[in-house]
């Protein structure tokens, strides 16, 4: 299921071995700064998932500074590029370790790439967080690596659930990026709860990111007269997925997760896309003064409304600096310790509390993509 990683972990720990990263136990202790690594894909096919986290984070840290920093240290944000590459990736989280001397790496945004970095991490010891990696192997790599989404397992029962109850969905056709080790979870997981709630996979076809032409898939997909299609791919392909599908006449809506969350899948499936839906993070809808206030100050910093992978990339920079006000030292393992003990961190994406497995147990929200926007649906409590 998961064929990309081993390959990744063989990348990742590769890159260790021959840079002999050497680290100290508390990068901070002797230093007026604190050093935040942030890896990300700022340019490439997931440029604005990067993009945006690294404005989440990088408000979090002006907000955390402008305050007085942590324990009479101000923070520096070092953010760098991954091209949205594993293997680029774990080049650059070894920099951030061994040159930099950060204290914490904040990253990546997709599953693969934080499989390729987790390692590197964990054999040095620093803490990594990341904002928006979904699939629960990201942190099954070691105690030392954490997240503050919610994972996929319940990210795929929410949309199958939202699909028989809500939608009164009973037959689904499956189109699942093959080489993302997010998609391939993600419907795995999707199809366990949707079959076991009565509902029909009908048909299931597969591509591979960065694939431009899906019209075979899609043909075949319309033979079986499905009533909606589960797409959890990336905004890239889904739009394209969405217009090819439209000019099939294949009128269905389709269903996905957050890689869909992006100003780009309205862009690229134009109204295609309208009537579709997603799972998410949270609303920029939602009325509570604590999100509202966080989406006033974002666009008074950014002149936008914050997304969901803004709204985790903040959340992950407060979760580490509340964790560092708690720690009885600057040694990372005391760090790694008081992430661990997070309990209800009343986040933008929710109250976050980490489990025993160093997951946040928290709720998820639907999403309509409509011509005016991302309209909320619903909430879904785990």
């Amino acid at each position: 299921m998961f064929n990309i990683i081993n390959r990744i972990y063989a990348i990742a720990i590769a890159v260790v071995v021959s840079s002999a990263v050497a680290i100290a136990a508390n990068p901070a202790a002797n230093s007026a700064e604190i050093k935040i690594g942030l890896v990300g894909s700022l340019t490439g096919a997931q440029a604005t998932f990067g993009q945006s986290t690294h404005k989440g984070v990088e408000l979090a840290v002006k907000e955390i500074n402008a305050a007085g920093g942590i324990k009479g240290k101000k923070i520096k944000l070092i953010s760098l590029d991954d091209q949205g590459r594993p293997e680029e990736a774990a080049t650059v989280v070894t920099r951030l370790i061994s040159q930099e001397k950060v204290t914490v790496v904040l990253g990546e945004v997709a599953s693969s790439v934080s499989l390729a970095m987790a390692p590197i991490a964990q054999q040095n010891k620093i803490p990594m967080i990341t904002p928006s990696s979904t699939n629960p192997k990201v942190t099954e790599i070691g105690d030392y690596i954490f997240r503050v989404c919610f994972i996929d397992p319940f990210q795929g029962k929410v949309m199958a659930k939202f699909a028989i109850e809500n939608l009164k969905i009973k037959k689904v056709a499956v189109l699942t990026d093959v080489k993302n080790d997010y998609s391939v979870g993600l419907t795995q997981f999707f199809k366990d709860t949707f079959k076991k709630m009565g509902g029909e996979i009908v048909v299931e076809q597969s591509y591979s990111n960065g694939d431009m032409d899906f019209k075979s898939q899609l043909t075949a997909i319309k033979s079986k007269n499905p009533e909606a299609i589960y797409v959890p791919g990336y905004y890239g392909d889904v739009g394209l997925i969405a217009r090819q599908a439209a000019s099939l006449k294949l009128k269905v809506p389709l269903l996905g997760g957050d890689g869909w969350d992006s100003p780009k899948l309205q862009e690229i499936g134009g109204k295609a896309i309208s009537g579709s839906y997603f799972s998410n993070h949270y609303s920029s809808e939602d009325k509570s003064p604590h999100i509202q206030e966080f989406i006033v100050r974002y666009q008074k910093e950014y002149g936008v409304v914050p997304d969901g992978l803004a709204a985790l990339g903040y959340d992950a920079a407060l979760v580490f600096a509340e964790a560092v006000k708690r720690a009885k030292s600057w040694d990372t393992a005391d760090i790694r310790k008081e992430i661990a003990q997070t309990k209800s961190f009343k986040g933008v994406t929710g109250v976050i509390t980490m489990d025993e497995k160093r997951n946040p147990v928290k709720s998820a929200v639907v999403l309509a993509v409509t011509e005016s926007g991302f309209k909320y649906q619903t909430t879904v409590n785990p």
